[in-house]
């Protein structure tokens, strides 16, 4: 046990972690860095396609079995099950119209990119090793979140409540062109197809700068995240930052239940706890605009990039990290 606290320990005070305290303390000063638009999609293009094409390189080195299968249904599963949980309880605990409690609870189930590329890169340099094709997890469960939100629309708003709109066509276009779904599943299948040589290929462009990239990525998004606290805390009760931390702990926990019944190694569980973990910044809120257009981006978008990306980052990969090594143990 003293050595996942100091693996956890490690993670804290990692290149990414404190690039990104870096990023968010220099928001909070009110300091002039910025990292260009520009280079910011080109450092998420970048983390998407390395992402996806080890992901699919790992599944060609595998092979497709029945681990692989249920690991995908598992992620199916908890991508559609944990936003109507996380409803659930916004509704209890919070005063939030429905609307805004549908668009929060969508992002908990769907998944950060993000997050699970900093939680990989925490198991690398801990030469812990997991199963690669959670990469295609994760790639399944961007979309059964959105599918969830919309039957919580379907199944109504409350009497004088904001009207939702679902836009049907352009909805679903939406989420099926998705830039980051579409990168990331495309680089997933290339890696499949070219497994293990197309890796030894390109090795020195989706290998050796990862790091470097992840780290100037987390730099970016917490001057992001640290502009979102600053521009949103009006509109963030105590209730909603305590929901924020405790709805990642919660999915964190049923992913490694879900590890632990399919007989992930300590790495998958904590991948897939994780995954469960990780709150949405890219794929639905992009989804949330044409659905719930009522819906107030100041909230969602803050609890998602604001509140839980960081505490994850921070505090949640060293937890998962523990329940992986229960559950894998």
């Amino acid at each position: 046990m003293q050595d996942i606290f100091d693996l956890a320990l490690i993670n804290l005070l990692s290149p990414p972690v404190l690039f990104f305290a870096l990023g968010f303390a220099a928001s909070f000063a009110r300091s002039d860095l910025e990292v260009p638009q520009a280079v910011a999609k080109a450092l998420s293009l970048y983390l998407l396609l390395a992402i996806g094409f080890k992901g699919g390189v790992a599944v060609a080195s595998h092979g497709i079995d029945g681990k692989l299968v249920t690991s995908l249904a598992a992620g199916i599963v908890l991508s559609a099950l944990i936003p109507l949980l996380a409803f659930k309880i916004l509704r209890l605990v919070t005063d939030l119209p429905r609307v805004d409690a549908v668009a929060v609870a969508a992002h908990y189930g769907s998944i950060s990119v993000v997050t699970f590329a900093a939680a990989t890169s925490v198991l690398i340099t801990a030469g812990i090793d997991y199963e690669g094709y959670l990469v295609a997890v994760a790639a399944v469960m961007e979309t059964p979140a959105i599918v969830s939100a919309l039957l919580l629309v379907k199944w109504g708003t409350g009497k004088g409540e904001a009207d939702v709109e679902t836009n049907g066509g352009n909805l679903w276009r939406e989420i099926a062109l998705n830039g980051s779904i579409v990168l990331l599943t495309g680089a997933f299948l290339i890696g499949w197809i070219t497994g293990p040589k197309g890796l030894a290929d390109i090795a020195p462009f989706v290998t050796d700068p990862f790091k470097g990239v992840l780290c100037l990525f987390l730099l970016d998004m917490g001057l992001v995240a640290g502009r979102g606290i600053r521009q949103g805390r009006r509109d963030l009760s105590a209730a909603l930052v305590a929901f924020g931390i405790a709805m990642p702990l919660i999915g964190g926990v049923l992913g490694t239940l879900a590890a632990s019944l399919i007989g992930l190694s300590a790495g998958g569980a904590m991948l897939l706890a994780t995954l469960a973990a990780s709150a949405s910044y890219i794929a639905v809120p992009a989804a949330m605009r044409l659905a719930l257009p009522d819906a107030r981006p100041a909230i969602y978008l803050t609890m998602s990039l604001g509140v839980t990306f960081p505490f994850n980052l921070i505090i949640g990969i060293p937890i998962y990290l523990i329940l992986g090594n229960i559950a894998g143990g």
